[in-house]
């Protein structure tokens, strides 16, 4: 297969801005869902027993597999007894996506 350096430029692109958004979904990530999932994703075992639930880890498989609009959905809908993340809006939802999917093992 043959690639173009149109592709080439477009994939690096791509990359580059994957990247960029994962480093700004981090700071999000940091301030407006770390203390409910953790600073690692693993989840946050005091609010887990708190709300009764099982909080499970970013980088399971199970999450990692999620389209990411199911992702989106699930920060700006919520899902079970996780309420919507109000705080995160527009760029910022793609941007905590592409930061959760770093944590993939």
């Amino acid at each position: 297969m043959k690639l173009s350096t149109g592709s080439i430029i477009l994939a690096a692109l791509g990359a580059a801005s994957a990247w960029a958004g994962a480093n700004e979904g981090k700071a999000v990530y940091d301030r407006a869902c770390k203390s409910c999932d953790g600073a690692d994703g693993a989840g946050n075992p005091t609010i887990a027993k708190m709300m009764k639930v099982d909080i499970p880890p970013l980088s399971a498989s199970a999450v990692q597999s999620l389209p990411d609009a199911d992702l989106k959905a699930v920060i700006t809908k919520g899902k079970g007894k996780m309420k919507p993340v109000s705080s995160v809006t527009g760029n910022q939802v793609d941007d905590v996506v592409a930061f959760v999917r770093t944590l993939k093992k």
